[in-house]
């Protein structure tokens, strides 16, 4: 996500670097380059506007001292006026000590009902909340069975009446919460093709009936800027706490990211960026920023790894790396955690400089990393801990019993020692990294 409109952000600040100083025409240069790179990104054009007339107007006004570069100042503004623009502060969700009541609303197609499960499954995984969904979408078939099977998939209890009042089952799914201690509500409404009044009464009867803690607009990612009319269309009849935006992984260009919080004062609060049930991911706007300008996504990385390995083994890896004791047993660990994340390719696209290093277009074939696992599996313990043992006979036994060629076998030994080295001098302090 966001691909299209860094790469073209990346070509416009390379108008300044090397530059000496910061002058009205190479920044008039810059901004001319980053304005249509906006524009195509499909950001509403008052946006864009505002957004080239600040940053030309700060850019000129800058201080550069001897020490400072202009284009690291340069990008450093370009990087907080995205910021500002996408919301400046993380906005959290409600969740209270007692019961909380989150109400779903948006178009049909939008993937409220996925969005129900997946919002679920976060809450119980990160605040170890007990969810309820709730089944108020009676007039699009097979709405009801397919969260009724979302729910399954994840273990989480769903409520359903049938085709009835969504008021009504909605005070029903309330009591049925609380005789069975779940604390955290969420309603899976009724979508449209289009905003009409049929739609907005019976949200806005659930919304003077029930006190909702939290209404969440769930929105299209791909619908471009015809989504400022739908979040505003919503936003007058229902006071929105907040939006969340789908299909982020998909074919669109992120405009609608950058022009809603702007042009609506309304937080994201959430991307979905996979069809998984952990592909939803709180909306933090540095890091959106940050991974817009190839400056990577530390937040989202850590966001993945968590869970996967305790703190303590983290801080015992780190110990390791620091005295390159870091040996292919730790390798091994860390290779079948990797695997639990998915795709490499999307965690090498999260790393800072990711574009720069042509790591965004990489693509890894998962056998490649079974073959790497087969092999480390074919050392003994001892082998794994001191690999300066693997001579020739030792190398054939490993590659027989991995059915892998010896030179594979070099090949990773290799690249092993060299992984063991730069992590040694980036945990030191020693090697600057190359972004």
């Amino acid at each position: 996500m966001f691909e299209y409109l860094g790469d073209r952000l990346s070509k416009a600040i390379k108008n300044i670097r090397g530059m000496g100083k910061i002058t009205e025409e190479n920044i008039s240069d810059a901004m001319r380059e980053i304005r249509l790179a906006l524009l195509e990104a499909d950001v509403n054009y008052q946006v864009v506007k505002e957004f080239v007339a600040t940053v030309k107007e700060k850019a000129l006004g800058l201080d550069v001292g001897k020490s400072l570069k202009p284009d690291e100042l340069f990008i450093k503004l370009v990087k907080d006026e995205l910021v500002s623009l996408l919301g400046s502060d993380y906005v959290p969700l409600t969740v209270n000590n007692g019961t909380t009541i989150l109400m779903l609303c948006g178009l049909q197609g939008s993937g409220k009902t996925t969005t129900a499960g997946k919002l679920a499954n976060l809450l119980r995984k990160k605040h170890n909340k007990k969810p309820l969904l709730v089944a108020c979408d009676v007039y699009r078939p097979a709405a009801i069975e397919q969260l009724q099977e979302i729910g399954k998939s994840l273990n989480i209890p769903v409520f359903t009446k049938g085709k009835i009042k969504p008021t009504v089952i909605i005070k029903e799914a309330l009591e049925y919460a609380k005789e069975n201690n779940l604390d955290y509500i969420i309603i899976d409404t009724a979508g449209r093709l289009q905003i009409d009044e049929a739609l907005m009464d019976e949200l806005k009867e659930i919304s003077s009936e029930i006190k909702i803690d939290e209404t969440i607009l769930v929105i299209d990612a791909m619908m471009g800027q015809d989504a400022i009319n739908v979040i505003t269309g919503f936003n007058n009849a229902l006071n929105l706490t907040g939006t969340i935006l789908t299909k982020l992984d998909g074919n669109t260009k992120g405009g609608v990211a950058l022009s809603v919080r702007h042009l609506t004062n309304i937080p994201i609060k959430f991307v979905g960026d996979s069809e998984k049930m952990d592909g939803l991911r709180e909306f933090y706007p540095e890091a959106m920023a940050e991974r817009i300008l190839d400056m990577g996504d530390i937040l989202g990385i850590a966001d993945k790894v968590e869970g996967l390995m305790s703190e303590e083994e983290a801080k015992d890896q780190m110990a390791k790396m620091k005295k390159g004791n870091y040996d292919l047993n730790d390798f091994l660990q860390n290779l079948k955690q990797i695997k639990k994340l998915g795709p490499l390719e999307n965690i090498l696209k999260m790393l800072p400089g990711a574009r720069k290093m042509g790591l965004n277009n990489i693509s890894i074939d998962q056998k490649e990393i079974l073959h790497v696992e087969a092999i480390v599996s074919s050392m003994t313990l001892y082998e794994r801990r001191h690999p300066e043992v693997l001579k020739a006979s030792r190398k054939q036994r490993i590659a027989k019993g991995s059915g892998r060629s010896v030179e594979e076998v070099n090949r990773l030994l290799k690249q092993f020692e060299a992984m063991k080295d730069m992590m040694k001098k980036v945990s030191n302090g020693n090697m600057k990294l190359p972004f």
